[in-house]
């Protein structure tokens, strides 16, 4: 970060009325790498305008030659637009189903993540790892000592809030990776003084919780979107088996659910067998979508949002294109017959129930819950080597993770009139 501020302040006296223009269009290069320069030029002091709904949601900014320089070392496309050229991009956005977001602050990011994560876990930190963004990981300890208040943004993957190891016990409860996830999972919880894995990951929930209510933001992903708000209504409730841990589940685990506690999902039936490999009826499982035979056939659809008067949506659904391919993991996508009400729907399979990509608020935070595991990946099983996002550089699945990642840098930019 010194690195960047010392070049940006040397270039100033060169500093011109014209700007830098990085189109996210498909004239774009590299869309994934466009995030991190954004990323970059906010660590160095520098504001960026977020030119929603314009040519893909481009990034704009002052004429700096360090950033051109910056932009051709990553192979991301930049152009010099005049001091015109901005006046009838402003006219055009005032004009139009389009706004300007101002980025302001480089958002401080965590990854919530166990220490023997396998390289298949987690397609936020590729994203991440490709764009060149920085970020901290975390996990349990960490959160019982509140660390979590030193970030803006926390995201949760393939994790598991219920203390059932992912539910991956029928396949591989003998697997050298289950045992030793399970091991430390058992020394974590005795540690902060708890006898189960399913009582210490309840309170690491309701720690999340808390740490939204009171302004930070979450993004998750595949299993952890079902498995936290189940965490969170079962609270004070065995909901697992006694191969989890040692001891039966109450018989009306059920019917004491609080859906109230919960972020997102309601009146859902929790399926408690360890031999199915699914939380609950939340997740739209592919047996229950016969029309689609594979990835030529899935597809969901980004709603299209007011820029001006629903910013916040449409933050995070900027895109190159409006349709974009499926992708399965253990939570594929979301029921809608069991998502909240006041939840806003972000992207569906049309003409379907499956719901594929959702936000919310709770408290003076945002939560927003993307189905799948990884966007470049349709089927992605245990074990299989972790994508080459250099051969996906425009891919618009992943652009949806990266929208999330400037959401907390940005504010509605007021301009004269």
């Amino acid at each position: 970060m010194i690195r960047v501020i010392f070049i940006l302040a040397f270039f100033c006296q060169f500093l011109s009325a014209d700007k830098i223009l990085i189109p996210m269009d498909l004239a774009q290069k590299d869309h994934l790498k466009a995030y991190g320069i954004a990323f970059w030029i906010l660590s160095g002091d520098i504001n960026v305008e977020w030119l929603l709904n314009y040519r893909g949601g481009s990034f704009m900014i002052e004429n700096y030659p360090a950033i051109l320089q910056e932009c051709r070392i990553r192979g991301v496309t930049a152009e010099i637009i005049t001091e015109s050229d901005v006046v009838n991009i402003y006219g055009e956005i005032d004009m139009s189903n389009m706004d300007i977001i101002l980025l302001e602050k480089v958002p401080k990011i965590a990854i919530y993540s166990p220490p023997n994560k396998q390289p298949w876990d987690d397609a936020v930190t590729l994203a991440l790892t490709y764009a060149e963004v920085e970020y901290t990981t975390l996990w349990d300890e960490e959160v019982f000592l509140d660390y979590l208040d030193k970030y803006d943004w926390l995201h949760l993957h393939h994790e598991d809030f219920t203390g059932q190891y992912g539910k991956f016990y029928r396949s591989y409860h003998n697997a050298p990776w289950y045992i030793q996830q399970q091991n430390e999972s058992e020394a974590m919880a005795i540690r902060l003084g708890f006898t189960s894995v399913s009582e210490e990951k309840k309170t690491v929930a309701q720690k999340i919780k808390s740490y939204v209510g009171r302004g930070g933001f979450i993004f998750a992903m595949c299993s952890a979107t079902d498995a936290l708000d189940i965490a969170l209504t079962a609270e004070g409730v065995d909901i697992v088996e006694s191969v989890f841990d040692g001891t039966p589940s109450d018989p009306q685990a059920q019917q004491k659910l609080d859906f109230n506690k919960s972020f997102a999902f309601e009146n859902y039936t929790l399926i408690k067998d360890p031999f199915i490999y699914e939380f609950s009826n939340i997740d739209i499982p592919p047996s229950d979508r016969p029309t689609i035979s594979g990835p030529e056939a899935d597809y969901f659809t980004l709603f299209e949002f007011s820029a001006k008067y629903d910013p916040v949506p449409s933050m995070l659904t900027q895109n190159h294109v409006g349709i974009i391919k499926g992708f399965m993991g253990q939570t594929t996508g979301f029921r809608r017959s069991l998502i909240k009400k006041h939840v806003t729907i972000l992207g569906e399979v049309e003409g379907e129930e499956q719901i594929k990509y959702i936000h919310g608020n709770f408290g003076k935070g945002t939560f927003t819950f993307l189905g799948g595991h990884d966007p470049e990946d349709y089927q992605h099983f245990v074990g299989d080597p972790p994508t080459d996002l250099s051969l996906h550089r425009n891919s618009p699945g992943y652009r949806l993770i990266l929208n999330n990642i400037l959401f907390p840098a940005a504010r509605k930019k007021e301009r004269k009139t």
